[in-house]
């Protein structure tokens, strides 16, 4: 039964392991993937791997609830439909993974209910949730697009972070887990713990990137090693890849949970050249980092043995995540007929994809100039908050800006950097105060040029 408790071992003669195992009574997991389309297939691919990793380690499925919207295996354009591969030399991780929140049911809405074990406050699925008690562990690991202080969900609302954080410690309030293990997958993905996770909620978190730069896809056409050549998108991402293959490869009784941060830290960041990769990021709390990886993934039987040696070739190039989509449009236009009309199609996405950054990026430099003034506006959107300091101040000034008055979509918040976000949300509170009070005609022109730039749609 979900959340039944694990039989304990005979006391007498135990060793350690033993005595560690006994103490967890059940490992518990999360897989997210927070996107759609089949230009997005590494999100999908990444989280169905994490399964197939967890139930060799011994997690019973009842106790892995998987998030995804799942029209990657079935899709048209799949070239082995009903298959999905994580590395250009990988077996088929679709096989067996449960549809728990899929379509339509795969929201926040739905990701926060199953965490905080509410069944009732859970729309449609599988009604599969996180029944933790004191003494487990949970394992949670999500793999998408982010931007400054959010994640994005193949279904609006966003992912933002001061919910996820109020979450967490509702979580620990409620007594029902005893140490938690967080990876996240995603640009910016360090801005969603960055001076915002307590360190005394026992919980260990490890990011892609910082909190102000990209992650990188990988395992992508044209790349070595490449997909096989029937393939036009990315299948893994760099960071994710690099935590999975390195589960794959160790005893994990053995490896500890900071050998791990380690590896994929120095994997991520191309051996700390940064040539093409992210800094790998840890928070919250550090204290446990000495525990075995088996007590949150799991155990195979089959790795007792193993040392550390990739039997894979891993990547040896890997891409900007905001850039994939571009390459896969492009794959896909060169292998259609030069003559056929999808193939116009595509290039007519491509050209208008392209306008479409170009225009965010123009919009964003001039809202800078005017909140800061045709000088100092290019500086303010480049400026970058201290170190330890969380994105914003006022988390429902960064929603409003993200999804209501400015429709502004994720790409729209990756145009500026971490300090950016709050300097605008305090001067577009000051505008909507002259707007609603009959400000000054110069404060109420600017705000009206706002309201009326090209609105965008907020999934793009």
């Amino acid at each position: 039964m979900p959340g039944e408790e694990e039989p304990a071992t005979a006391r007498g003669g135990e060793g350690p392991d033993e005595a560690e195992e006994d103490a967890v009574r059940t490992r518990w997991a999360v897989l997210v993937a927070g996107s759609s389309g089949y230009g997005n297939y590494r999100h999908q691919a990444d989280i169905c791997h994490a399964y197939q990793i967890l139930r060799k380690g011994g997690l019973k499925e009842e106790n892995i609830v998987v998030f995804m919207y799942d029209d990657i295996a079935n899709s048209p354009l799949n070239p082995r439909p009903g298959v999905i591969i994580n590395h250009p030399e990988g077996e088929n991780v679709y096989a067996g993974v449960p549809k728990d929140y899929t379509g339509d049911e795969a929201t926040t809405q739905n990701l926060y209910a199953v965490l905080l074990g509410n069944k009732t406050a859970v729309s449609g699925g599988s009604k599969k949730v996180i029944d933790s008690k004191p003494n487990d562990h949970i394992f949670i690991y999500y793999s998408d697009h982010g931007g400054p202080g959010v994640l994005g969900m193949p279904n609006l609302p966003y992912l933002y972070a001061d919910d996820f954080i109020k979450v967490l410690q509702e979580k620990h309030a409620s007594n029902t887990y005893a140490k938690m293990v967080i990876y996240v997958e995603a640009c910016e993905s360090g801005s969603i713990f960055e001076g915002l996770l307590p360190a005394d909620l026992d919980i260990y978190v490890t990011t892609a990137s910082n909190a102000e730069e990209s992650s990188f896809g990988t395992y992508c056409p044209g790349m070595e090693p490449s997909p096989p050549s029937e393939y036009i998108t990315c299948l893994g991402d760099l960071y994710s890849v690099a935590w999975m293959e390195d589960s794959e490869n160790h005893n994990l009784k053995a490896e500890t949970i900071k050998k791990q941060y380690e590896e994929v830290k120095k994997r991520t960041s191309d051996l700390n050249s940064y040539g093409a990769g992210s800094h790998v990021m840890e928070y919250g709390d550090k204290t446990f980092k000495d525990e075995k990886l088996y007590l949150y993934q799991g155990f195979n039987p089959a790795n007792a043995n193993m040392t550390n040696k990739l039997f894979w070739r891993t990547p040896k190039a890997a891409i900007n995540q905001r850039d994939a989509d571009l390459l896969f449009m492009w794959r896909r236009y060169e292998m259609l007929h030069v003559k056929s009309k999808e193939r116009v199609n595509v290039l007519r996405e491509i050209s208008e994809t392209v306008r479409h950054r170009k225009h965010l990026d123009s919009s964003m430099d001039f809202i800078g100039k005017l909140l800061f003034g045709y000088e100092n506006g290019p500086s303010v959107l480049q400026a970058v908050r201290p170190s330890g300091k969380p994105l914003v101040d006022d988390w429902d000034c960064l929603k409003r800006m993200l999804s209501t008055d400015l429709r502004v979509p994720l790409r729209f918040a990756q145009s500026v950097r971490h300090e950016a976000h709050a300097s605008i949300c305090k001067h577009m509170q000051q505008w909507y105060f002259w707007n609603h009070n009959e400000g000054s005609k110069h404060q109420h022109l600017r705000w009206s040029q706002l309201r009326e730039m090209e609105p965008v749609d907020p999934r793009v």
